[in-house]
């Protein structure tokens, strides 16, 4: 018993512990209800393999289940990048085309939408746990902007392994189930046309391929602008607890 309440606490020894867990099975639950109901009501009984659960608007879901039990700090820091920049690009840039968020079956496009709301509602507090997580100096004041750069750029070269791990293994599964059914796992199955805005009409310059890579590497573009943006972010509000220290 003992031993269950120390791993317990060991693994949940942070505040944002908790509600990271319950995003995670809340998404979690949400999600079974969504493939129940696509499948049963909507598909009559037949699975779509479309709708499994592994886009990049899935991905949180996973990593909110795993921050807990992320122990070494370099794993939790690139989790909680990956959340505060390409699951905050993730569900934002959805907005710009929303037609991919709509279903026959109104409550599933609520699910839809609320889930991206979710998305970037955690990502924003994912950014500001990972500022007030970031270690201190001896004296315990916070690092310098040059340390809360490196710190940063540290975190976000794990969550683009992350994102590009996902990419392989997104890969891997439209190529081993395309057999099976329509799949498109982050919309770069090669047997498929490019979907998303913008780039489909790359694809129609370039060809499908290079279009997916160059969707890939814009991904990977947009969310290092995100993480330069909070980094900047961090620096004003650690500067102004400093002028706010320094008041008489």
């Amino acid at each position: 018993m003992n031993a269950i309440s120390t791993n317990r606490k060991k693994y949940f020894s942070r505040p944002a512990d908790k509600l990271f867990f319950t995003f995670g099975l809340l998404m979690l639950c949400s999600e079974i209800w969504k493939q129940l109901t696509l499948t049963f009501l909507v598909g009559h009984g037949v699975y779509n393999l479309w709708y499994f659960p592994f886009q990049l608007c899935s991905i949180p879901m996973y990593v909110f289940l795993a921050l807990p039990f992320a122990c070494p700090e370099k794993v939790r820091r690139a989790l909680l990048c990956f959340i505060m920049c390409y699951a905050l690009l993730g569900g934002t840039i959805v907005f710009a085309d929303t037609s991919g968020l709509h279903y026959s079956y109104a409550p599933l496009t609520v699910h839809s939408y609320l889930w991206h709301f979710l998305m970037i509602g955690t990502a924003v507090f994912s950014g500001i746990v990972f500022f007030r997580e970031q270690p201190r100096t001896a004296s315990s004041r916070p690092f310098s902007r040059r340390s809360r750069l490196l710190l940063s750029l540290h975190a976000f070269a794990g969550a683009t392994a992350l994102y590009l791990a996902c990419c392989l293994i997104a890969v891997g599964i439209n190529l081993s189930l395309d057999k099976y059914g329509t799949i498109n796992m982050f919309y770069i199955n090669p047997d498929y046309p490019m979907q998303q805005i913008v780039f489909r009409d790359i694809a129609a310059r370039t060809g499908n391929l290079p279009s997916i890579l160059i969707y890939a590497a814009s991904t990977v573009f947009g969310a290092f602008l995100l993480c330069l943006i909070w980094n900047g972010i961090f620096h004003l509000i650690s500067s102004r607890q400093k002028r706010n220290r320094n008041l008489p």
